[in-house]
């Protein structure tokens, strides 16, 4: 439940005083991307903010406080603040933040910016308080925000000291107008105005120098003078000369005897109470307090003057001025010291009426209440598990001592699935050996369902570390001993039996208990866990040789995505990279592609680690296309992520094909040796990722001569993939066993494996894979061809990788890499101007992308470089060719390909 208040701007002061010296400043703010109110507390950032906002309808208000450094809760709230700016214009975004369903900050925000994108009008959007954000995490993703956001937003945000926003780089660019507490304290002029607006007998000149000069212009000091003259029937001067000594240091006294002091007991304890609460309504404060006349008692200390602010909402949501909180707590904690306990635990329990568990569960901790901590969790623990509050929930079970921690078995479940969630596998099953051992301890026997949630978790646990037979065995014993009514948990065992079966090759047991937990988990809403469900059918369908019913079936994951906003899930990167696979071996390279950069964008850029599937497709696809250049920039990313991390051989298996096919395309044969070498050699072979890699290593062995290895492996990798029956791997592996059979002068044999592979291909639809070894098969495709002795489908099929084959080869030259280069410069009628001003490799690249009709923007996006960059190159090939245009450059580029006979 989102608290209403923090969602609200302040309501108009009545008496608050026009500052035109401030306000002309932030006339040209739609020009700049931050507007910073920055300066100690008291000085009117709150209050300055408002008033220049309150005549423009698009503002989105967030007011913060330390709960917010929780980055879900964060960024609920401000797009919630940006939807209210922008009448709602980032339904889609909200969604996912709402339901935790995003990878990571940046790709949500990203989906913000595309939602953003048709709104044209300015809009602002307030964080108000950001000093009280201390999340390195929501730091960085802000930063991110600021560089990206759309031109017609500004950010402002009001703070006690300078954010990690990147603020000296905005300030240096002229990006940021930076309002501080020397244009937020008051002048003379200004403290005249404000007292003659407050003290019926005005103020003389002398009078308000003395007093703004007393306070240095601070705003609350001056508040507070006010208040003391009204109250206490002084005169300003007199007023003046009472706190001729005053300083922040001495804020507390002068609050004590100035204001505090002047209030009746019943009063000064009821806001003692109060002050327990950062925010609070009426109910809140009823509960507390055991008032009735809680509302008005709030709305009496309003109209007072005592630093609590009324923001309008869905119902009456209020703050008090964080000084005046503060002091308020500073007094409470010296006069009440004795309630502080009890005060804590009734707005722990008035929290948990309004069904908001983690403002509970703080106030909880705040009254080392273990007992309290541990009912809230056991009740709301999972609803805060699945609302993404993971941060808070960890640390209060963090908080628990020994004996209430290991005295229900819900608590130690929820903190072993928080590690698991967290990725930390290693700690898992640790502790939940020291937990099964401690309640042993204590005589806390565990019920057979009790037993199957945590066998369940560690099948999970096994899957995850690649041990399928182990967590084959715990997810059954788990179904077996685990309630009917515990679906969650029944869901997840059935899923890794499904997945257990898939990895030993066991398709036809595989199948249907994956299409069962899809069933299930749409029944139960659990729809993460349908759209493993589907991405597993899929997988499972590929491996049987039904490629067109996987795509169909990822058709219906993409649907489920969209229908329930799980967009920013790493699922769906999971999803694109399936179907990108299939496009792939499709030879449907620009959709691959599209698709591959689509799931680096899901998974955001925090975890570069996670991009090593989508880099390889991108390496793939660029060796397909010939552009061997920018297939290097991925290579080198992949090299790098593999020295930097461990990954599943599955990961490991799709970047070495990507990194074999590169080495031969560059005739690099110690590193293919080398890899050859170190090499992982499964025993088995009855799935997807093992036949991979085992394929990986049968062409590795052909490349480098090693031929009757390369025999012996095909034939091992046959045989595993028939008894599996896994049709696409038996169809990939008769094109390898083709080029072996070519590298070993057996094209006869080459010939009828070719021909079993074409008709394989009818069902598959794989000719990516053919391909792949274009030059070593274009001959023999065309012999099948010319001596009939294929069927009209797969005579079709030659016909097209035949054309698709010199498609491929042209494609090469047209982008200029090395080999076509170094050909053309050796060339003996090549011009004598390109002989001696010869371009870098660079400005080829640019030269035969402006002659394949590529714009300087397409350009920049295709060697991922900065549009300057672009235009830098574009000049020097001008003029070291002596070309003056673009309609030249093409020209030319045509004139040096007719030359090189293409």
């Amino acid at each position: 439940m989102l608290i209403p208040s923090k969602l609200t701007r302040p309501g108009r002061l009545h008496n608050a005083i026009v500052r035109p010296r401030v306000l002309d400043l932030l006339q040209q703010a739609p020009y700049y991307k931050l507007v910073l109110f920055r300066s100690p507390a008291g000085y009117g950032k709150t209050t300055m903010a408002a008033q220049w906002l309150a005549n423009k309808s698009a503002v989105g208000w967030y007011s913060l406080d330390d709960s917010d450094n929780d980055p879900s809760r964060f960024v609920n709230y401000f797009i919630q603040a940006i939807n209210r700016a922008t009448d709602g214009q980032c339904p889609s975004s909200q969604t996912l933040a709402e339901r935790r369903q995003f990878s990571s900050i940046h790709s949500l925000f990203a989906e913000v910016f595309s939602e953003l994108s048709d709104y044209v009008g300015e809009f602002y959007v307030v964080l108000d308080d950001y000093h009280l954000i201390d999340s390195d995490e929501i730091h960085e993703a802000m930063r991110f925000f600021l560089k990206h956001m759309p031109d017609n937003m500004t950010l402002v945000a009001t703070s006690r000291g300078t954010p990690p926003l990147g603020t000296a780089n905005l300030r240096v660019r002229d990006l940021m107008i930076e309002i501080d507490n020397g244009l937020l304290a008051f002048d003379t002029e200004e403290t005249t105005r404000f007292f003659n607006q407050r003290v019926s007998e005005g103020i003389d000149d002398t009078t308000a120098t003395n007093l703004q000069t007393y306070v240095e212009g601070w705003p609350s000091a001056l508040q507070l003078i006010a208040l003391q003259a009204q109250h206490q029937k002084r005169t300003l001067a007199q007023s003046a000369e009472s706190v001729s000594q005053f300083n922040h240091a001495h804020l507390w006294d002068y609050l004590i005897e100035e204001v505090f002091d002047l209030l009746d007991e019943d009063t000064k304890y009821f806001l003692m109470q109060c002050s327990v609460l950062e925010t609070f309504n009426d109910s809140l404060v009823t509960d507390l307090t055991d008032r009735e006349d809680s509302l008005g008692m709030i709305e009496s200390l309003n109209r007072f003057g005592l630093f609590i602010y009324h923001l309008e909402g869905e119902q009456d949501w209020y703050r008090f001025h964080h000084l005046f909180g503060e002091f308020l707590a500073h007094q409470r904690k010296a006069r009440i010291a004795n309630e502080e306990v009890k005060l804590h635990q009734k707005a722990a329990k008035a929290w948990l009426k309004l069904d908001i568990p983690y403002q509970a569960l703080r106030h909880a901790q705040r009254a080392k209440d273990d007992a309290l901590i541990a009912k809230i969790i056991i009740n709301s623990g999972w609803k805060m598990f699945n609302n993404g509050e993971l941060i808070v929930l960890e640390n209060a079970l963090n908080q628990l001592d020994k004996d209430l921690l290991y005295s229900n078995m819900t608590l130690s479940l929820l903190r072993a699935w928080l590690s698991q969630s967290q990725h930390r596998y290693n700690q898992v099953e640790d502790m939940l050996r020291v937990s099964l051992s401690e309640m042993k301890e204590r005589n806390i026997k565990l019920s057979t369902n009790d037993q199957g949630q945590v066998n369940t978790l560690l099948a999970q646990v096994a899957i995850n570390k690649n041990d399928p037979q182990r967590a084959l065995e715990l997810a059954e014993l788990a179904l077996s001993q685990l309630d009917t009514t515990v679906y969650r948990s029944r869901i997840v065992a059935t899923s890794i039996v499904g997945e257990v079966n898939h990895v030993l090759g066991e398709l036809e047991r595989a199948l249907p208990l994956m299409q069962q937990t899809e069933k299930l988990a749409r029944q139960h809403q659990l729809y993460h866990q349908a759209l493993w469900a589907l991405l597993q059918q899929s997988e499972i369908l590929v491996a049987q040789g039904f490629v067109q019913a996987a795509y169909e079936m990822q058709d219906n994951a993409f649907k489920l995505i969209e229908e329930q906003k799980l967009q920013q899930l790493p699922l769906h990167e999971f999803l694109l990279r399936s179907r990108a696979q299939i496009l792939w071996c499709w030879n449907r390279l620009d959709e691959a592609e599209e698709c591959a950069y689509k799931g680096i964008d899901v998974l955001g850029k925090v975890d570069q680690s996670k991009h090593l599937h989508s880099y390889s497709m991108l390496a793939r696809i660029a060796i397909g296309r010939g552009e061997l250049d920018k297939a290097a920039r991925f290579i080198e990313q992949i090299e790098h992520l593999l020295e930097q991390s461990t990954y599943h051989l599955d990961w490991t298996a799709n970047a070495s094909l990507s990194l074999i096919l590169y080495w031969q395309a560059r005739n690099d044969f110690d590193s293919t040796e080398s890899w050859l070498n170190q090499a992982n050699r499964p025993s088995e072979a009855k799935n997807h990722f093992l036949q991979l890699q085992w394929r990986n290593i049968t062409r590795a062995q052909i490349y480098v001569g090693r031929y009757d290895d390369a025999a012996k492996s095909l034939a091992f990798l046959q045989s595993e993939a028939e008894t599996a029956r896994l049709i696409t791997d038996i169809n990939r592996n008769l094109i390898v066993d083709a080029i072996l059979a070519i590298k070993q002068n057996n094209e006869e044999h080459a010939s009828v494996r070719l021909k079993e592979a074409l008709s394989m291909t009818n069902q598959t639809g794989m000719i990516g894979n053919f391909l792949i070894d274009g030059t070593s098969i274009d001959h023999l495709l065309q012999k099948l061809m010319n001596k009939s002795t294929l069927g009209d489908l797969e005579k079709h099929r030659a016909q097209q990788l035949v054309k698709d084959i010199s498609s491929k080869q042209r494609s090469r030259s047209v982008h200029f890499d090395e080999e076509f280069i170094d050909k053309l410069l050796n060339h003996p009628n090549i011009p004598e101007l390109v002989r001696t001003s010869p371009l870098t490799q660079r400005e080829w690249q640019v030269l035969g992308l402006i002659y394949s009709g590529f714009s300087n923007e397409q350009i920049a996006q295709e060697l991922d470089v900065a549009g300057t960059t672009i235009k830098t190159h574009i000049r020097n090939l001008y003029q070291k060719l002596n070309i003056a245009n673009r309609k030249e450059a093409i020209e030319t580029a045509e004139n040096l390909l007719n030359l090189m006979g293409y």
